[in-house]
């Protein structure tokens, strides 16, 4: 098997510095690592703060101490993907990138970073909190993921209860959502109940489909073992040795969330996502997902992760996008803040000796 070597320490110019030259055996896999025109090296650079230059089968890193750590272990990483036999693209290499990065969790090792397996494959964490995902839906019999679009919170949830099913853990995947129109009036829809409610559940199906094949998604849902349905036809049932997922939680009320929550029997994994930024329920309405967090979180057996835009695995600018978002409501809320400061302080009466 080809092997990836590190080579001793070269000194550097400065004191804070750190070269480091890796060696790999197996010239027809190095280009792969490469990329066309060297171009993950240059992203690798771009995104690390390093210097990367090849030269034979060798790569030389060369920059601040952390950061070369941080690009030996990317590229190392996606070298033992090559050495599996897996592809290596772009996504890949962001995806190494966000692992290896020591400023976001150094204490993930890439080798030691968990995955779903299902029959098409494993599923890996694309970023820190993924990983820390994984862990809890792994762990936990029930998981709140909470964070922006893009993070993986429905695919990850997704692909563990295919691979429960699939190993036998549990009998069924029951995956649901509210029926709330985000924004727009979709105004009367023709066909039967399932027609009527498709479009509000289509990104399930999608997830189901990346997953399994499809011949086998429709067997399953013939049969029972998968149902997909909105989160209506919860109402009154026990789910008993399930994977259960309730999707778009941010749009449930209070008192749905509390039906969802107490769906759950013997033998059954929960999952709830959602994104806080995202609400489309009516003003004045809070939202059954903020409800539940303040009020179940910290009870045993109940596990909460928050992913951020650090986690936005769809195109970079996504990330950047969540993050304008972000910062703009924070300084709307300093506003705010600061009018009702000086509100208080411009009290009729007050400070004027009346």
């Amino acid at each position: 098997m080809s092997q990836a070597t590190t080579a001793p320490a070269i000194a550097a110019a400065s004191p804070h510095g750190k070269a480091v030259t890796l060696q790999f055996s197996d010239n027809t896999l190095l280009p792969l690592l490469l990329g066309d025109h060297d171009r993950h090296l240059v992203r690798i650079e771009q995104a690390l703060g390093v210097r990367l230059s090849c030269r034979g089968n060798r790569v030389a890193i060369s920059g601040e101490a952390s950061r070369v750590d941080a690009a030996q272990a990317t590229l190392e990483g996606l070298w033992h993907r090559l050495e599996r036999g897996e592809s290596v693209g772009r996504p890949d290499v962001e995806a190494a990138i966000r692992l290896a990065d020591a400023d976001t969790d150094p204490r993930l090792p890439l080798s030691d970073v968990p995955a779903i397996r299902t029959r098409r494959g494993a599923v890996g964490p694309r970023s820190p909190g993924q990983a820390a995902y994984i862990e809890a839906l792994a762990q936990h019999e029930m998981v709140f993921g909470v964070g922006p679009a893009g993070t993986g919170k429905t695919y990850l949830a997704v692909a563990q209860a295919v691979a429960m099913l699939q190993a036998g853990k549990v009998d069924r995947i029951v995956l649901s959502r509210p029926a709330v129109e985000a924004g727009e009036r979709l105004g009367f829809l023709p066909g039967d109940m399932k027609e009527k409610v498709d479009p509000y559940l289509r990104p399930l199906y999608d997830a189901l489909h990346d997953m399994m094949p499809a011949e086998q998604v429709i067997r399953r849902m013939n049969t029972g073992e998968i149902e997909v349905a909105p989160l209506a036809f919860m109402r009154g049932r026990t789910l008993a040795h399930a994977y259960a997922i309730l999707d778009e939680a941010q749009n449930t009320t209070p008192a749905q969330m509390k039906m969802w929550l107490t769906r759950m029997g013997e033998g059954t994994r929960m999952v709830v996502t959602g994104d806080l930024t995202q609400i489309d329920l009516p003003a004045g309405t809070r939202s059954g997902l903020r409800d539940a967090l303040d009020t179940v979180e910290g009870i045993q057996g109940i596990g909460v992760v928050r992913l951020g835009s650090r986690d936005v695995v769809r195109h970079p600018l996504v990330a950047r996008i969540v993050d304008a978002y972000d910062q703009r409501a924070a300084a709307e809320g300093d506003k705010r803040r600061e009018a009702r400061r000086r509100g208080e302080i411009n009290q009729p009466g007050e400070g004027t000796g009346k």
